[in-house]
């Protein structure tokens, strides 16, 4: 199972919408015949497992890390495929959280008289997808927040400059953040002070990441460069229509969505996105937009990088969190993950329920 998680991890950056999957046939202690899922409308992990094993596949095991789909989607279940080649042993990871699936493959092959075990390495299976899941689940993206800070919090100095707080190994490891992302969300005050592409550059990718622009009054300019290139979105409340076209014109895409405070509604922004089929979704922002994510309870995971420097009292915050009275009124996190990155620590944190 864990060679079949480290194929599916080869679709990191390509198989959306759809989860990432890898599947391994083994027989008489051998394998056989291994397979991963490499984009959406393409030759499942199991179909490429057994395409590997050929006639041997009959009476072996199959190990794969999420349940065999049995509908048809753009491609037949996988379930079927694995009964027609006589496999006698399931092992998946874990179910498959999509409706449409959700132990239906494994009542199939149970049905077929196929032994079936689930829950080997289910935590690392669910971890290598947890943007399928959460979309699945609760209905919306993994939504994750990186930020770049030195040690006393700080992400610029009080005149914006921010260009570069963390080392190159740290930005390279963001890229490989926004890389296996669905796609960047950032705010206007974050384009018109930095100016960013929001694209991979650092890592080699095949697919770029939608961008998102959250920009309540249409205030971006034509020049941006998060415009250049395909897949951009500008999400508004703004009723202009003529810099709404000139942005179509410049290849834009204008989300009108409904007004909460007089701005973009955070929420529909998320609807809007799962609807999409978009699973991962990673924020590079300013202070205000973090806390409003942060305060809508549409942050699920926080990247941190620190850097070792101090960049003192009047630079820039992470989030601009209104003041807090008592402690009691504090956001709690639970840490996921903490290393060194260069010279710079990542920490990787994580929203407790009544935040995600």
């Amino acid at each position: 199972m864990a060679r079949a998680l480290r194929l599916a991890a080869k679709g990191l950056h390509t198989t959306s919408p759809n989860p990432r999957v890898g599947c391994v046939i083994v027989k008489q202690g051998q394998i056989i015949g291994e397979g991963w899922h490499e984009r959406a409308g393409q030759s499942h992990a199991e179909v490429i497992a057994l395409q590997a094993a050929g006639a041997n596949a009959k009476g072996a095991t199959a190990y794969v890390t999420l349940e065999p789909c049995s509908h048809f989607g753009k491609t037949p279940p996988c379930a079927n495929a694995l009964i027609g080649a006589g496999i006698n042993r399931v092992v998946a990871a874990m179910t498959d959280p999509n409706p449409l699936v959700s132990g239906r493959g494994l009542e199939k092959l149970r049905a077929a008289s196929v032994e079936v075990d689930v829950g080997i390495l289910a935590d690392q299976a669910r971890e290598l997808n947890i943007g399928f899941v959460s979309r699945m689940e609760r209905g919306r993206p993994w939504v994750r927040t990186k930020l770049a800070a030195s040690l006393d919090g700080k992400t610029a100095l009080m005149n914006g400059a921010s260009q570069w707080i963390t080392g190159e190994d740290a930005r390279r490891d963001g890229h490989r953040w926004r890389a296996r992302s669905c796609a960047m969300l950032t705010g206007i005050g974050t384009v018109l002070g930095d100016d960013p592409r929001l694209t991979v550059h650092m890592v080699n990718t095949s697919r770029q990441p939608v961008r998102i622009v959250v920009d309540s009054r249409l205030d971006i300019p034509l020049s941006a460069q998060i415009l250049q290139g395909a897949g951009t979105i500008v999400a508004t409340i703004s009723s202009d229509e003529l810099k709404a076209q000139q942005l179509r014109d410049a290849g834009a895409e204008i989300l009108h969505l409904p007004a909460w405070e007089d701005k973009v509604d955070l929420s529909a922004v998320m609807r809007e996105l799962t609807l999409r089929g978009i699973n991962e979704v990673t924020v590079e922002a300013g202070a205000k937009l973090n806390a409003s994510l942060l305060q809508a309870g549409l942050v699920d995971e926080i990247v941190l990088y620190q850097a070792p420097v101090l960049l003192g009292d009047a630079a820039r915050g992470l989030f601009a969190l209104p003041e807090m009275l008592a402690l009691s009124e504090k956001v709690e996190l639970r840490i996921h993950d903490v290393r060194m990155i260069g010279q710079n620590v990542r920490i990787i944190a994580r929203t407790q329920p009544n935040h995600s």
